[in-house]
């Protein structure tokens, strides 16, 4: 865990500064532009920490509650240049994603449950390498955050119920959402347990999987898959392979998608007290070697450095200032 000095924050408000009287686009802003004396390197190793350690990091002490939007968002870039390519998360482009509760149904099987105040069961961000989340304010009540290691329950299954093991290492289908990058099917078959030049990657969303089934070109699951995501789900909640905890002003969470779960509870707003994070979904240039399966995910590409993100045809990539 890194918490920000006096002298680091000192020094993210001068970059601050520096980014914001460049005349730049934010997205266009990149190392040359601002400098962290002493920030940086602590800032590459968290990455390090959620790439090739325990999966996860946690920085704490960025001044949120200080910072103007436009402050907030040029921190926050700057934070996630030490971690890799910031990509695209939605079919707006959007490279620093809101999430906030803007009132879509989370009963649509369609939305995506980063605009509702809904629970997220365990998944991963699979279009990227690492996720990352600043948190801007938290609810009135809920909201918690759980991460969960998928190495962890990976191996659990594998000596339970290694049937089950072959299952999750078999074909499964991930569905768009309606965001279809041109000339793709709205569905796709990736693994959840993808092993390739000796790393084990795990991608995993129940929620995807079942809406899979709505296209008539996807194989129906079947008891066995049900059971697999069962005791999947149950493993990634236990107490001896996750934790839990809530994301407070100025919190900066770093996961690694290929070897950590994430999960966030329901939650309920106040007029005082609005949950608003900032997400980033990052490429680094360094990350492990993916399967050719990972291309469908990945925009693409598998190149470490050049895939991610959800390229949709006519969607410039851009960073809103608010919600969308």
């Amino acid at each position: 865990m890194l918490h920000l000095t006096p002298d680091h924050v000192a020094e993210l408000d001068a970059a601050v500064d520096a980014v914001l009287s460049s005349g730049k686009r934010l997205q266009d802003i990149d190392f040359a532009d601002f400098t962290l004396p002493t920030l940086s390197d602590p800032l590459l190793e968290a990455g390090q920490e959620a790439q090739f350690g325990r999966g996860w990091a946690l920085v704490r002490g960025v001044p949120v509650w200080r910072y103007s939007r436009q402050q907030q968002l040029a921190a926050y870039w700057i934070l996630g240049l030490h971690w890799g390519r910031a990509v695209p998360q939605n079919a707006k482009g959007h490279l620093i994603g809101h999430i906030k509760d803007i009132g879509h149904d989370p009963k649509n099987p369609l939305t995506r449950l980063y605009a509702t105040n809904a629970a997220q069961p365990w998944h991963n961000d699979g279009p990227a390498d690492l996720v990352s989340l600043l948190c801007l304010s938290d609810a009135e009540e809920g909201g918690d955050s759980g991460w969960s290691s998928s190495i962890s329950v990976h191996n659990e299954i594998l000596r339970r119920a290694p049937h089950l093991a072959a299952v999750l290492a078999g074909p499964w289908f991930f569905d768009r959402k309606t965001e279809v990058p041109e000339g793709k099917k709205p569905f796709f078959e990736i693994p959840v347990f993808n092993y390739h030049k000796g790393y084990l990657s795990v991608n995993y969303s129940d929620n995807y999987y079942h809406l899979s089934q709505r296209h008539a070109e996807v194989p129906k699951l079947t008891a066995e898959h049900h059971e697999a995501m069962r005791l999947f789900n149950e493993l990634a909640s236990g107490p001896e392979l996750s934790l839990r905890m809530v994301l407070r002003a100025g919190d900066v969470q770093l996961l690694s998608n290929h070897t950590c779960l994430h999960y966030r509870g329901a939650f309920r707003d106040s007029p005082a007290h609005t949950r608003h994070l900032l997400r980033l979904w990052l490429s680094p240039p360094n990350d492990r070697p993916l399967p050719e399966c990972y291309a469908e995910i990945m925009a693409g590409s598998v190149a470490p450095g050049k895939r991610g993100g959800i390229i949709i045809q006519g969607a410039a990539p851009n960073i809103p200032e608010e919600a969308e």
